[in-house]
């Protein structure tokens, strides 16, 4: 999966927002206002920070060399993936809505039942 890809699949989850807190380099993925991936890129590689469950992160470091502990981040609940192609993409797919997922456990029900109606009307 390419940074174009990640970009993509970001954009699916449900309620996504982009946005540019930190300048024009860091792509921020929000939802209801809570960063659930950031994409960014530098001129030898591109790379995503995710949320991610702590002892699912330790076993994803363990097992692709590309995920690692998250840039800048809390690395107990973050991971960053270098975007090199060695994570399949079907795996990154599934990391970026497992990232979603974590964030929107965490906010208030109503804010976790208006996305449910939400995604329940895309289909």
């Amino acid at each position: 999966m390419d940074f174009l890809q990640a970009q993509q699949h970001c954009q699916l989850q449900t309620g996504a927002e982009l946005d540019f807190p930190f300048g024009p380099d860091l792509y921020v993925y929000k939802v209801k206002g809570k960063v659930f991936a950031i994409l960014f890129a530098d001129k030898t590689q591109c790379s995503i920070n995710l949320k991610c469950d702590p002892d699912q992160a330790q076993a994803l470091r363990d097992l692709f060399s590309a995920v690692r502990p998250g840039y800048h981040m809390n690395k107990k609940h973050w991971n960053t993936v270098v975007l090199d192609g060695s994570v399949p993409a079907g795996e990154l797919q599934r990391q970026i809505e497992h990232s979603w997922q974590q964030v929107v456990a965490k906010l208030p029900r109503l804010q976790q039942k208006a996305l449910a109606l939400q995604a329940s009307e895309r289909l």
